[in-house]
């Protein structure tokens, strides 16, 4: 399952009806499950699709400080294969087959890019909505160790008793937009250099 936080004013319901306005169309249903706080989009097959095979994929979506933390589930695919094989199969009796069948293969190919499609409708509707994996602008404090005092993110010192900050600079992920620690060298998240 893969992961993003996206940092800003975004909520649940307003990526749900972004992926909702984008996917139910076509072959493809879209059922919403949730409240407010945490919602679960299943992206599905319609029972009788015209063209393809079935898969099924689930988006969870969850409020978290300051933004909404996203995971894309791993494709129900055997479907696809299936639809696929059996195109494969008629294929080698006879070759002319495939000139009906293309409709079949462009969907199953299609279906096949479903998780990459659902990222790209997903940051899409983050730049319209304007957040980011970058830390909010809340979140870009950090306090200072000896004094509790709340710095800007870079300073060098603290701005009411002079302590060095160097070891509580935040910084996020630039691919998933988690929260890392200033000595970490990669995202305990998913596990991309930082």
């Amino acid at each position: 399952m893969q992961s993003r936080i996206f940092h800003g004013d975004l909520k649940p319901a307003d990526l749900a009806r972004a992926l909702m306005g984008h996917f139910h169309r076509g072959n493809l249903r879209v059922q919403q499950i949730g409240d407010r706080e945490k919602i679960t989009v299943q992206i599905a097959t319609t029972n009788m699709p015209s063209a393809g095979g079935q898969t099924a994929l689930g988006v969870a979506i969850q409020k978290v400080e300051d933004g909404i933390m996203v995971s894309v589930g791993k494709q129900a695919w055997l479907g696809v294969a299936a639809s696929l094989g059996r195109t494969a199969l008629q294929a080698l009796r006879n070759p002319l087959s495939l000139l009906g069948n293309l409709d079949d293969i462009a969907q199953d190919i299609e279906y096949l890019r479903l998780s990459e499609e659902v990222w790209e409708a997903i940051d899409s509707a983050a730049r319209a909505a304007g957040v980011s994996t970058e830390l909010s602008e809340r979140l870009r404090r950090m306090v200072c160790n000896y004094c509790n005092t709340a710095n800007p993110v870079g300073e060098p010192r603290c701005i009411a008793c002079g302590a060095p900050l160097g070891d509580v600079q935040p910084r996020t992920c630039k691919k998933c937009g988690f929260v890392a620690r200033n000595d970490e060298r990669f995202c305990t998240q998913c596990g991309q250099p930082l």
